[in-house]
């Protein structure tokens, strides 16, 4: 693998993704043959914002591989007593194999990545989130046999991390993203422009209507609309992106084989319907438990230096 760090899937190569995709394959159908692949490595986790999915994942991965982890929040270290990131970043390389951090501003990532002498992995920022949209794209692979060539449709709030990460990733894997969302919602300019420009046959889309946005989706990919740190703006995102929920309609709108992708945690009735998130088509909890397969073979890759 040739990237060092993971602070947003514009850092991953095609050959990183092969790579990242081929060891989850292994590591998922045979993971007994991994059990020590990290034994005595370390993992530190650096968490700004509550977690489910990220804490146990990383954790139970890196249990899984024989390593440990170890949680950390602000208030535990001190950060919370105005110890710089780099001076953080430099005195966890002399302990630790690899830092996670989950942070409001991908700054911090950024500013943790340049510092740090051992691979920093984001685990969420308010910019990026490439751990989901590496998990993503691996289940659209799985789900559909490969990821050039497929279309996938975001609805709703479009400046956000997760689209951003589907955004890179699919520009540099082959796939089409074609986004539904109100005006002011519109992804980041530079991530459009740089998925445009790096684009490997891939189309890339903004419409305010989500029946144009689904009319031939593979994939129909949606995620909350009040994210966290955004609650004082509730009752006008609320009201801005009404029309943008993810219902039956919407998504019958795609193709007739096409899957329903949500990151969780979910805001039911709001930006999906149950009947949307609970059909069998939906695949929401096995991009979950991709996490951390996927994750699991990030760390061996960067830690290791390898593909084992």
């Amino acid at each position: 693998m040739k990237a060092k760090h993971l602070v947003s899937l514009r850092d991953l190569c095609l050959e990183d993704f092969e790579e990242i995709f081929a060891l989850t394959e292994r590591l998922k159908k045979n993971p007994q043959a991994f059990c020590d692949a990290l034994k005595g490595k370390t993992l530190a986790m650096i968490f700004e914002k509550p977690s489910t999915r990220t804490r146990v994942s990383f954790e139970a991965g890196m249990t899984r591989l024989g390593g440990h982890a170890i949680n950390l929040s602000p208030k535990d270290m001190q950060l919370g007593r105005g110890e710089t990131l780099e001076d953080t970043a430099k005195v966890l390389s002399r302990f630790v194999d690899a830092i996670m951090a989950r942070v409001y501003s991908h700054k911090d990532i950024e500013r943790l990545a340049a510092s740090a002498t051992v691979p920093v992995i984001n685990g969420l920022s308010d910019f990026s989130h490439p751990c989901q949209g590496l998990s993503d794209l691996f289940t659209i692979k799985e789900k559909k046999g490969g990821i050039k060539g497929v279309k996938i449709a975001y609805i709703g709030d479009a400046n956000n991390n997760v689209c951003h990460s589907l955004l890179y990733g699919a520009s540099t894997l082959g796939a089409s993203v074609s986004i539904a969302c109100p005006s002011g919602y519109e992804p980041n300019k530079a991530v459009l422009a740089w998925a445009r420009q790096h684009a490997n046959g891939s189309k890339f889309e903004v419409t305010t209507d989500p029946f144009e946005a689904t009319k031939d989706a593979d994939v129909v990919y949606t995620d909350v609309f009040v994210s966290m740190g955004q609650e004082a703006e509730k009752e006008k995102r609320l009201r801005d992106l009404k029309d943008y929920q993810v219902n039956l309609q919407v998504f019958e709108n795609a193709k007739k084989d096409a899957v329903f992708m949500h990151c969780l945690p979910a805001h039911r009735g709001e930006e999906v319907t149950d009947d949307v998130i609970d059909h069998e088509r939906s695949i929401v909890l096995d991009q979950a438990e991709n996490r951390m397969h996927c994750q699991m073979a990030l760390l061996l890759l960067l830690i290791k230096g390898a593909n084992p």
